[in-house]
């Protein structure tokens, strides 16, 4: 029996909506950096350390696009649990006998108990684990792509966008923080309210942000400037999802992304975007959403749909101006070991 069936003691249920109440998001996070000059502890250095990111989480596959889109696979290794887990945490079953083939752990919660004995916060990806002492470092997701912008330059590929230009940076903060609260989250924030006026309210809000970006791309090819930046990455993760799992599961079912003109064009063209689709495992996300929210989906059916084929199609963005990577260059082919299971993307 797994920690995802009826009756196991490591059942999610009541981990995720609680009745009466709004969805409040823990974003207490383990705030240790690793930087340039090791201030806390953990300097950069290649090799050192390895990025546990899951496939079928939005805030992980932010880190495991900017990580390509920046070129760092030799300098940060990457390791990929399953979609689903139990209450305990992440696990490493989609690799020979269950272990991490690096750390040699079976779930992530390993890693956080080698931090701290005591640790009883969320159990959460991404996480960057320090190699030598098999211990977390930090699990600070959007300090993490950061950092992977500012902290590890010496490492970026030849070619790399600047995705936190100087020039926009104030703009830029903006913009991430209405979409973290308004979009990101928001998705959350229906899916697991716990009465009716605070999904209500969690709906309005949500949509309200959503015609705004409906609007703001119609005049503009990127969030911000004329290349992408740290919020393209930011909102595309949040936008592959909506279809295959938010519309439905979190009930954010207005419309669907397909019937937001600029919107759905926007996601096509960084979907089709080398570093972007190539990292989308629907059948993982999928399977993640239904399986372990038992609160909202006691079942644990996994949909057959919805037909992704569509994000393959032509997008017509490019007549906005602007490129993707402005003077620099795409990153290349995906690292073997790493790409996408065939069948799970949209090809």
């Amino acid at each position: 029996m797994t920690g995802q069936e009826a009756g196991s003691d490591f059942s999610t249920r009541g981990a995720y909506v609680t009745g009466g109440t709004e969805f409040t998001r823990d974003t207490n996070y383990i705030e240790t950096r690793i930087t340039r000059d090791g201030r806390d502890g953990y300097p950069v250095e290649p090799g050192r350390y390895r990025l546990i990111a899951a496939r079928a989480c939005p805030w992980a596959n932010r880190a495991i696009i900017v990580r390509r889109l920046l070129g760092l696979e030799d300098a940060i290794s990457l390791g990929t649990p399953g979609p689903t887990h139990d209450s305990r945490s992440w696990t490493f079953d989609l690799d020979p006998d269950g272990r991490d083939p690096v750390l040699g752990i079976e779930r992530l919660q390993e890693a956080f108990f080698r931090r701290d004995p005591g640790y009883s916060r969320g159990i959460t990806v991404p996480a960057i684990v320090d190699i030598p002492s098999g211990a977390v470092v930090t699990n600070n997701f959007p300090q993490i792509t950061e950092d992977f912008s500012t902290e590890w330059t010496q490492f970026h590929r030849e070619g790399a966008p600047d995705l936190l230009p100087a020039e926009h940076l104030e703009e830029l903060r903006a913009v991430n923080k209405r979409i973290f609260t308004e979009v990101n989250n928001g998705v959350y924030r229906c899916g697991f309210a716990g009465s009716q006026d605070a999904y209500d309210a969690a709906y309005d809000r949500l949509w309200t942000a959503m015609d705004w970006l409906e609007d703001r791309l119609s005049r503009q090819r990127y969030l911000v400037g004329d290349t992408i930046t740290e919020a393209d990455v930011r909102l595309f993760t949040t936008l592959v999802r909506f279809d295959p799992v938010y519309h439905g599961h979190f009930k954010c079912n207005r419309n669907k992304l397909t019937e937001m003109p600029n919107l759905w064009g926007y996601a096509r063209d960084l979907f089709q975007t080398p570093g972007f689709g190539d990292t989308v495992d629907f059948e993982q996300i999928k399977a993640h959403y239904y399986v372990v929210h038992e609160d909202i989906n006691p079942t644990g059916i996994i949909p057959k749909g919805p037909d992704v084929s569509g994000w393959l199609s032509a997008h017509g963005r490019e007549e906005l101006g602007g490129t993707p990577f402005g003077t620099g260059t795409a990153p290349g082919p995906v690292r073997a070991g790493e790409e996408v299971e065939p069948g799970h993307g949209a090809g």
